[in-house]
C-alpha cells in the first residue's frame, strides 16, 4: 500500500496547506534563516504544498536569486508565487526524477521525507545537489509524541488517543515513517554533512485552533482507513466533536528542523 496516503488532490488539502502555514511558517523562516539566506541564492523547494515558504524564499533572495519551486502535483500553489520573476515551478518527483548535482545553495523541504520509502536514497540525491558550502534544511514532524493537555469529559483522551493510533497506523502502512524527525540529525551526520545542528518547535492545540484543524483535515480525508484499523465511525465523530471545543488541547506535533552543510 506504498504511496503518499495524504493525496494532495483530496477535498481536505487546503484545510491541511492552511494549518501547516499558520502553526509552522515561522519556525521554518527561523530555520532557513540561520543558514545565512541572502540575495543572490539559487535555491530549492521540495514539495512547496500551498507555496508559502517559497514565496518568502522568493522575496528573500532577491532578484539577483532563484526558488526552484518543485512538486509531484504542483496544482495548490498560491497564485502569486507564479508570478514571480526569480520563481521556476515544476512538476517532479524527487524519488524518480533527475536533479542537478552540485547546484544549489539551499535545499528545503518541509513533511516530504517523512513519507517517502525512499527517505535515505533521496536524502543523498539532496546532498547531491547542493554546491560545495550548500546548505539543506529539512523540516520533519516526530508524530510518537502528541500527549492530550486538556480535556472536557473522562474518556476525551482515549478517544484522542485511539484515532491518533489508527492514522498514524494508516500512513505507516504507505511506507511513512512517522518518527523520522527524531532520526534527522543522526543521518545528516551519517550523509556526509557538517555543521549540523537541529531544532525542535511544539506548541498545544486547544481545539478550534488551526493546529486542531490539520488533525481533522488529515482524519476526515483517511476516516476510512482508520475504521480499517479497528476505530469505531463514532470514534472519529468523537474526535471530531473535541477538535471544536476549546476546553480541549493536545500537543502539536514536535517539527523537528535539521540543517547541515555541504563540504567545501
Amino acid at each position: 500500500m506504498h504511496g503518499y496516503a495524504l493525496d494532495n488532490a483530496a477535498g481536505e488539502t487546503v484545510e491541511r496547506f492552511n494549518a501547516l502555514e499558520s502553526c509552522y511558517d515561522t519556525a521554518t523562516r527561523d530555520s532557513l534563516r540561520r543558514t545565512g539566506l541572502a540575495g543572490g541564492w539559487n535555491c530549492l523547494e521540495i514539495g512547496a504544498g500551498g507555496g508559502s515558504i517559497a514565496l518568502w524564499l522568493s522575496d528573500m533572495t532577491g532578484p539577483d536569486g532563484r526558488v526552484t519551486v518543485t512538486d509531484i502535483a504542483p496544482g495548490q500553489l498560491a497564485p502569486g508565487l507564479l508570478a514571480c520573476p526569480n520563481v521556476q515551478v515544476l512538476r517532479h518527483d524527487v524519488v524518480n526524477d533527475a536533479l542537478p548535482e552540485a547546484e544549489f545553495d539551499l535545499i528545503h523541504a518541509r513533511l516530504v521525507l517523512l513519507h517517502l520509502p525512499e527517505r535515505r536514497a533521496v536524502l543523498q540525491r539532496l546532498v547531491r545537489s547542493l554546491r560545495p558550502g550548500g546548505w539543506l534544511v529539512l523540516d520533519e514532524f516526530d508524530c510518537s509524541w502528541t500527549p492530550v493537555l486538556m480535556t472536557p469529559y473522562e474518556g476525551a483522551e482515549v478517544t484522542f488517543e485511539r484515532v491518533h493510533a489508527g492514522f498514524l497506523e494508516s500512513l505507516t502502512e504507505s511506507g511513512a515513517d512517522v518518527t523520522w524527525g527524531r532520526k534527522l540529525f543522526g543521518e545528516f551526520v551519517r550523509a556526509g554533512l557538517s555543521e549540523v545542528s537541529s531544532t525542535t518547535f511544539a506548541m498545544a492545540w486547544p481545539g478550534g485552533s488551526a493546529g486542531a484543524s490539520l488533525h481533522h483535515a488529515n482524519t476526515t480525508q483517511l476516516a476510512d482507513r482508520i475504521q480499517g484499523h479497528g476505530v469505531p465511525a463514532e470514534d472519529l465523530h468523537l474526535l471530531w466533536s473535541l477538535l471544536e471545543d476549546p476546553r480541549f488541547a493536545v500537543q502539536s506535533y514536535p517539527m523537528v528542523s535539521a540543517c547541515g552543510r555541504r563540504e567545501r
